[in-house]
């Protein structure tokens, strides 16, 4: 089966790429290209089409995205245009070869003022530029290909994983540089592992999964419920259990308004997801325990020097 990967240079790509099952021919891209990565510069609705009138594959995994949150309120068109044009030059090309879309979304198409977790089916609510432009891909991949059964929706919450840039991995680097580090306290909802939300996109696409018997959109995220000041505790906790700390630093919790950012944020984007999960048929990994996971990771090559 031919599945053509965009993001392929990101975390969430990387670990697609590494946990590919049999069978699967990937064809992975990313904005630059690099070694085993063809360019596809997803800000280009052309090179999008032309990628998949080009390589015809049976699914488009689009795991690529802007996710510079903050800076989409000084950049909104770079960052429509990569979220939101090019799952909509995606799904236009696929309307031509018949192939499937995997749209890869998030919780930030939330405004998290609802208290309670959110399911599939809710109407989409974002608060700022970067929710915005994965809301405007989720409308193109519905608007286009749902009806012929050609896209789903795969919404996640705070990636993490052992390689490029998370909170997970900048809150270890401060635990090693500072003795203190203020940590937003009153925003909640959940990280989730590259490794399971890989597992769920892979199973979403496997030929044994029936398309028509997945709802077009899904929720996937590690189980539990944090805060960002949970998830600072954890990384010090773990880190220092593991190898990777001398001492962790104090954790001091802030409230949203004493961290002002840029882009406002959803203070409970928790997810529902126990329809996607019984669907994927795939059992949840508690955050903490993914969290563990990618730690030791990061320390397994720091074992061996």
């Amino acid at each position: 089966m031919n599945v053509l990967l965009t993001g392929g240079a990101g975390q969430l790509g990387q670990a697609l790429i590494a946990s590919a099952p049999e069978g699967i021919h990937l064809i992975a891209t990313s904005r630059q290209g690099g070694a085993g990565l063809l360019p596809l510069d997803l800000a280009d609705g052309q090179a999008c089409r032309a990628a998949v009138r080009h390589h015809q594959p049976q699914w488009v995994l689009n795991g690529g995205a802007y996710t510079a949150v903050d800076r989409a309120e000084s950049e909104p068109e770079l960052a429509l245009a990569v979220n939101g044009g090019a799952p909509r030059a995606f799904a236009e090309a696929l309307l031509e070869t018949g192939g499937r879309l995997l749209q890869v979304s998030t919780d930030f198409v939330f405004n998290g003022q609802q208290g309670s977790p959110y399911r599939p089916e809710q109407s989409r609510d974002p608060l700022g530029s970067y929710g915005r432009s994965k809301a405007a891909g989720e409308e193109a991949v519905e608007q286009l290909l749902a009806s012929s059964g050609q896209g789903l929706i795969l919404r996640t919450s705070w990636v993490m994983g052992p390689v490029g840039k998370n909170f997970a991995l900048t809150m270890l680097r401060l635990h090693r540089e500072k003795a203190a580090i203020g940590v937003v306290v009153d925003q909640v909802g959940c990280p989730t592992s590259t490794q399971t939300l890989a597992a769920a996109c892979w199973r979403a696409i496997a030929p044994s999964a029936t398309p028509a018997a997945l709802p077009t959109v899904l929720h996937w995220s590690d189980a539990g419920a944090a805060s960002w000041y949970d998830v600072a505790m954890a990384v010090g906790e773990l880190g220092q259990e593991l190898g990777l700390l001398r001492q962790p630093a104090l954790v001091n919790p802030l409230t949203t308004a004493e961290y002002p950012l840029p882009a406002p944020r959803p203070s409970y984007s928790l997810l529902e997801c126990s329809s996607s999960r019984r669907a994927l048929g795939l059992e949840p990994t508690h955050w903490r325990q993914g969290l563990r996971q990618l730690l030791q990771t990061v320390a397994a090559p720091a074992s061996g020097r």
